[in-house]
């Protein structure tokens, strides 16, 4: 977040750079990172363990976000069903939300069959078949 110093008033000014030196001071006492974490290393090898047993497997590389976690199976990849007639390089697999090019054309009542790809396969109907009725057996006394 950029701050504008041109719209900050003398006192905003001032305070902003009581800030800033406070931090850099903070930061100049620090010890560099290299060397903080060559010392857990060494204590981490002496007591018998690895950083990696310690703090995972991320802690021995740089700092990385954690993957987002997914619910449910993993799909693999799906050569594309579906192209915009009017950008050739636009295509869907039929897979996940409809494309805004698509559900512009669908929207103005033509017809999904007439966007499939040659050779990809035939589409898929939006309905799905009636989901079947579970019988339940009642126990007997």
């Amino acid at each position: 977040m950029p701050i504008d110093l041109a719209t900050l008033s003398p006192r905003e000014l001032g305070s902003l750079i009581t800030t800033a030196k406070k931090r850099q001071a903070l930061l100049s006492k620090r010890a560099p990172l290299a060397q903080v974490r060559n010392k857990l290393t060494r204590l981490a090898k002496a007591e018998g363990y690895t950083v990696e047993e310690l703090f995972g497997t991320a802690a021995k590389g740089a700092r990385k976000a954690a993957a987002p976690v997914r619910a449910g199976r993993k799909l693999g990849k799906v050569a594309p069903k579906y192209r915009n007639p009017a950008n050739p390089k636009e295509t869907w697999t039929g897979r996940g939300k409809q494309p805004r090019w698509l559900a512009a054309y669908t929207g103005q009542g033509r017809d999904l069959g007439e966007f499939v790809i040659p050779g990809a396969a035939k589409p898929t109907s939006k309905s799905k078949p009636a989901a079947k009725k579970r019988v339940v057996k009642k126990a007997k006394k």
